[in-house]
């Protein structure tokens, strides 16, 4: 009886410790996983020398230096893509925020016939990816003479189910007796949306902005399709002109990748903090 005693204690003492273990080891394999592509493709941009296809991988760049770099903004107007980048981005985040924080709002505190109906409606959209929208999306910004303008790259993309849905559980979390005290006192509907319950969302908001900045940031299909000019081009779709010109040097396409992905991330990094909150409220 005692050693059977004594083996369920030591059992239980080894899972709680092997526990904790087995957790970090898999949080450490995923996280090389994750990293592992962006720092091999910095290795290859820092390198001058050595070869890039190596088995095993290189894991330190050799011959460091900053040539790759200097030729991708030597040959392609790199600066020109980031600011055009940086205008859709900007304007992409604000309508979103704008257009689908007004489309949660009435899905989760008004009351009217239909309603559910929209709601399964918007579900059922996150059934399709976006490229089935491509070419009706094409039509209609060619007939409302958008084409080869920045209003096309960014109109069709202020509008997700998963942006409304999102907004939608955090407009659920404000309390209702709060809304019905600032009615009482005289607010407009209005004045509760904009001067109450968005202050109270802000961590979703900031979760909401991230996602479709990091979004905006990467997307090249469509802006390639809507715009006709190549020095209008978003960073994303411009930085893809040295595959052509560099069909051969991976090192250079590797270091016009470091330069379309770094801002996003290093961006990413600040903010965090904002979207860790927005989404440990969205779980909750």
């Amino acid at each position: 009886m005692k050693h059977a005693i004594f083996s369920n204690a030591r059992f239980h003492l080894l899972q709680r410790l092997l526990g904790p273990l087995l957790h970090y080891l898999l949080l450490i394999l995923i996280t090389v996983i994750c990293v592992f592509p962006f720092w091999w493709t910095l290795v290859v941009a820092l390198s001058t020398k050595g070869n890039t296809f190596a088995f095993p991988p290189v894991f330190w760049p050799q011959g460091v230096a900053l040539d790759n770099f200097a030729e991708v903004f030597r040959v392609i107007p790199i600066l020109a893509f980031y600011k055009n980048s940086i205008l859709i981005t900007v304007l992409t985040v604000a309508g979103k925020l704008v257009i689908c924080s007004m489309a949660a709002y009435p899905l989760s505190r008004m009351q009217f016939r239909g309603r559910r109906l929209m709601i399964g409606v918007v579900l059922l959209t996150m059934v399709l990816p976006s490229e089935v929208n491509f070419l009706v999306n094409f039509i209609s910004m060619t007939r409302l003479g958008l084409v080869d303008t920045y209003t096309a790259v960014v109109l069709p993309n202020l509008v997700t189910a998963v942006s409304i849905l999102l907004l939608k559980q955090a407009f659920d979390e404000v309390p209702q007796d709060l809304l019905d005290a600032a009615r009482v006192d005289g607010a407009s509907e209005w004045s509760v949306f904009f001067r109450i319950v968005l202050p109270l969302i802000a961590p979703w908001l900031a979760t909401v902005g991230i996602l479709t900045a990091v979004e905006a940031w990467n997307e090249y299909i469509w802006p390639s399709i809507v715009i006709a000019k190549p020095e209008d081009f978003p960073l994303s779709a411009g930085v893809l002109y040295l595959r052509g010109t560099y069909g051969s040097s991976t090192r250079v396409i590797a270091a016009g990748t470091i330069l379309t992905v770094a801002p996003i991330l290093v961006a990413f990094l600040f903010t965090q903090r904002f979207f860790m909150r927005g989404m440990d409220g969205a779980v909750k």
